[in-house]
Formats: C-alpha cells, sequence, structure tokens
C-alpha cells in the first residue's frame, strides 16, 4: 500500500513523492489524512531550511495539525471505529522520563512530535493521505464537522494551554499582541474564560478584521495607528493580562508597558534573542510567563470544536489541495492575506 507525502529536502525544496505504509499494528491505526494545516515551524523549515538551531539534515515530511478518517484498526483497538473522523494528536511523550512521571509531559526528554527536525534521525509528520499512528492520538469528532477545522485542534490545544498558564482571566482586561492563527486562537480562549475586554494589536488590517468577526473589543493597526496604544499605558498600565504572540520586540516593549502592576504576560510567540525591559518588569512586579505546547488540552480542543463551543473557522482563510502544496506554503509566508493555510488530502 503506498501513499502520497509532502517531504521537504531542504530550503525551498518541497516535493510530492509517494511511499509504502505499513498496516497498523498492536494499539495502532490508520488515518486517511483529510486536512492538514501549515504551521509557523512547517513554513520556518521550508522558507529557511530550520529556525534557531533546529536545522533539516535529512528528507523530512512536514505537517502536525492534522485531521482524517479511520481506514483500519490494529489489534486491541476498541475505542476506535473505521469510518469514524478524527483530530490526531501529533505530540507522543514517552511517559517514562522524569518530567513525564510528575505530569510534565509536554517537557518529555523523549518527546517524538510529527513532523519535527529536533530529533535525528527526524520525526516524520502527517502531510500525507494515510498515516498509522497510535490509537491513543485520535480524538474523534462529529461527521459534521470539517476536516480542515478538526485539524485546527492543534493550535487550538496551544491557546488553551496559553489560557491555563494565564491564571484568572473571567472578568479580566486581555490584550494579544499578533493576530496571527495563534493570536486568533487565543482570542478564542480567552472569550471562553470569561475576559471582560480583549483588545488584539496586529500590523495587518485583514487579520484585524477577523478578530473582530472572533469577537475583539478593540483592534489597533500599531503601524497606522501607533497612538492607539497610549492610553493603555497611562497610570502604570491597564491590562490584566497580555499574550504575547508575535515574538517581536516592540510587541513585548508595548506588551511590558501597557499591563497593570502585578499583571501578567503570557509569552506565547517563539523567536530568539530579544531586549527586555528589566526595569519596568521590576518595578510594576510583572509576572513573565512562558507557555509551551499542551497535554490534555489537545482533547478538550477537539471536544470544543466538535460542540461548536469554539468556531475555528474564521482562522481558516485558504485550502489547496496536495499537488499544489508548493503555492500553499508561498502563500501562507504572505501575512497580508493568509491566516491559516489548510492542505487539502485524498480523504476530503
Amino acid at each position: 500500500m503506498e501513499t502520497r507525502v509532502c517531504r521537504l529536502y531542504g530550503q525551498h525544496d518541497l516535493r510530492i513523492e509517494t511511499a509504502d505504509v505499513p498496516q497498523p499494528g498492536p494499539g495502532e491505526v490508520l488515518v486517511a489524512i483529510g486536512a492538514g494545516g501549515i504551521c509557523g515551524s512547517d513554513l520556518h523549515y521550508f522558507q529557511d531550511g530550520g529556525f534557531g538551531p533546529i536545522r533539516v539534515r535529512e528528507p523530512i515530511i512536514l505537517g502536525h495539525e492534522i485531521a482524517g478518517t479511520i481506514s483500519a484498526l490494529g489489534e486491541g483497538v476498541t475505542s476506535l471505529k473505521v469510518g469514524q473522523k478524527v483530530a490526531v494528536n501529533p505530540s507522543r511523550p514517552c511517559r517514562t522520563c522524569k518530567y513525564c512521571t510528575e505530569g510534565l509531559f509536554a517537557h518529555c526528554l523523549a518527546m517524538r512530535f510529527m513532523g519535527s527536525a529536533l530529533r535525528f534521525p527526524h520525526e516524520q509528520g502527517g502531510f500525507r493521505d494515510l498515516v498509522v499512528t497510535d490509537a491513543i492520538q485520535c480524538e474523534p469528532v462529529g461527521a459534521h464537522v470539517d476536516h480542515a477545522e478538526a485539524a485546527c485542534a492543534e493550535p487550538l490545544a496551544v491557546c488553551l494551554h496559553a489560557a491555563n498558564q494565564a491564571g484568572q482571566l473571567e472578568g479580566r482586561h486581555v490584550l494579544i499582541t499578533g493576530a496571527g492563527p495563534i493570536g486568533l486562537l487565543c482570542l478564542a480562549a480567552a472569550r471562553r474564560a470569561g475576559a471582560a475586554s480583549i483588545t488584539v494589536t496586529d500590523l495587518q488590517d485583514a487579520t484585524l478584521a477577523v478578530a473582530t468577526r472572533m469577537g475583539a473589543s478593540q483592534t489597533i493597526n500599531v503601524m497606522t495607528q501607533p497612538e492607539a496604544l497610549e492610553p493603555f499605558k497611562a497610570d502604570k498600565g491597564h491590562f490584566n493580562v497580555v499574550f504575547e504572540c508575535s515574538a517581536a520586540a516592540p510587541a513585548l516593549r508595548a506588551a511590558i508597558e501597557c499591563v497593570r502592576p502585578r499583571g501578567r504576560i503570557v509569552q506565547v510567540g517563539v523567536t530568539g534573542d530579544l531586549p527586555i525591559p528589566v526595569n519596568l518588569i521590576v518595578g510594576k512586579e510583572i509576572e513573565f510567563v512562558g507557555t509551551h505546547r499542551f497535554h490534555e488540552e489537545y482533547a478538550l480542543a477537539a471536544r470544543l470544536i466538535d460542540s461548536g463551543e469554539i468556531d475555528v473557522k474564521p482562522v481558516i482563510s485558504h485550502r489547496f489541495a496536495l499537488d499544489d502544496a508548493e503555492e500553499a506554503f508561498r502563500i501562507a509566508g504572505d501575512r497580508s492575506q493568509a491566516i491559516k493555510v489548510s492542505l487539502t488530502f485524498a480523504s476530503a
């Protein structure tokens, strides 16, 4: 049995090829992939051959935001049925290292994460028509859920975990810097948690328009309206919580200036070293908190999408067939027109 795969050989060297697919073993299932979202890490691999010290050192199948339909069951699998739609959790902690035994599964020392070049050999990803995976990684969704929506369970789980890192959100004033897919889904998570107001900043009017559709109280284009943030800096700041999703130095500076004393900044965006005004963090007693991936939040994300409690449709801006993957990656890299670009596979 063969499958098409979306394999990256190096910077801008993306090829659609075929590969053999094994039958699912004990505890495994065969999933016919219906859709996969292009993540920022996929873009970095494609555009730059990696990010930071993580480099593509061998051909790698990209993709970790995936959903599909159960095609076959391995021995002993009783929790799933052939024909059932599922979102596929790309995260496979070892469950035996010191962090797993402490319940810190996202920090597993032997983590296997689909489509990641962190380890060598690389962990192959899910941009393919057929993939064998552990049954425990599959979260069922209803037949009414579009595959591309179900694939958003992964980025939504990231944002639900970020919301957990933020602490109390009900009745709080929230700032989100960066209105890409993660910023918009942090907006959805903050709304669900009962935030009193949510202000979203970005450099693109198109993404801010989607933030308005998703329930932002106010949006600010900090390129064309930089002065609009000034009132929030008065009297040592206004916001209780900031989700910093851009990983841009000016946005982080603005977050620190706009958060009130003893407020909390959750750093969601990832980059290299940034200058940080430590005096402001100390002077306002700001809590600066990191957030990394997810664990139990993945199942919750799938349930929220399935129930319609969180609508991810506005985030999905483009859909491309797998054969047009190179064009899909080109569009995904253009923030003036794209938010979440989804690849469509054979079972869609």
